[in-house]
């Protein structure tokens, strides 16, 4: 056996994405690359790894074992690296963080700062619905979750961070400004939902049950972006996190319709699971938000105040 750790991040990327071209592109490679390590893992071993069925790349069972492998190998290897840096005095490892999909909008301007001044930390971080999310946490995958709406079923801990106003958005030919009731305008004009699963639909619901609401047509897309481009573009309307929406308001292509009940307000929460022994680099970024989460806020969310 010859084979590099080059060659084992390659091949444990091919079965996490099960896609050459995903893999490549996850890694910075080009496709011919990432094959080529591939083929020269594949021919230390007598024994398949994957195999391609149609167009769809399957990893065998001695594939997946050999995945578990190199994962553990290549975990022990970044051990080594950031063992090394502590001894030199700098904070090293890894920073892991699941996200829920419109978080992506608040959780860069809390890592930049922590990132600049600690460069040897690397960050994974995975943007997902709620029920993704929730699920990466309860499994341990992860040492934070950004949420807006916290588990119910799961036994946790939390820090606040920023609070998160869902307000009802429209693009600047919806008419507010006749006789129309709320009630007549949502009968109207479509209502735009995210997949299921996604804690802004959850609340979108819970809003339209409690209004005791009805729409002639409800259309289901599967992020915030999708939704916010189908309302800019006159496709309906929707119930939105304010965070994501700042420059299409800035530049008139959405307006905030006002309703009874709206905004819905709960706060994006960084949470983790109960008794759990942080890392170095977990303690230390907790540390951080707990310290500089008010001098974020005012420096780059004030402007939600505006709205």
């Amino acid at each position: 056996m010859n084979y590099t750790l080059h060659q084992l991040q390659v091949f444990l990327k091919i079965t996490q994405t099960k896609s050459i071209t995903r893999a490549a592109e996850e890694l910075h490679l080009t496709q011919p690359a990432v094959s080529i390590q591939l083929r020269n893992f594949q021919d230390q071993f007598e024994i398949p790894l994957t195999e391609i069925i149609g167009r769809q790349l399957y990893v065998t069972d001695f594939g997946k074992e050999i995945a578990i492998a190199a994962d553990t190998i290549l975990n022990e290897v970044h051990a080594i690296n950031y063992k090394t840096m502590a001894f030199k005095g700098q904070l090293s490892g890894r920073l892991k963080l699941a996200v829920v999909s419109t978080g992506k909008y608040v959780i860069p301007y809390f890592l930049s700062d922590f990132l600049k001044t600690n460069a040897s930390v690397e960050l994974e971080m995975d943007v997902n619905n709620k029920t993704k999310v929730i699920k990466a946490l309860k499994n341990n995958e992860v040492d934070f979750a950004l949420v807006s709406v916290l588990p119910k079923d799961l036994a946790i801990e939390s820090e606040v961070l920023l609070e998160n106003r869902l307000v009802l958005v429209g693009n600047t030919d919806v008419v507010t400004t006749t006789r129309k009731s709320i009630p007549e305008v949502l009968y109207d004009s479509p209502l735009l939902f995210r997949e299921l699963g996604s804690a802004t639909r959850m609340a979108m619901e819970g809003y339209i049950n409690q209004k005791k609401i009805q729409s002639k047509m409800a259309i289901q897309l599967t992020s915030n972006e999708a939704v916010k481009q189908a309302v800019i573009a006159g496709l309906g309307i929707s119930i939105m996190p304010i965070i994501g929406l700042k420059n299409e308001m800035d530049n008139k292509q959405l307006k905030i319709i006002s309703s009874s009940g709206l905004p819905l307000t709960t706060n994006w929460r960084l949470i983790w699971l109960k008794g759990k022994k942080m890392s170095p680099v977990g303690s230390a970024f907790l540390s951080f938000i707990q310290k500089e989460k008010e001098a974020i806020i005012s420096d780059k969310f004030s402007w939600i105040t505006n709205y």
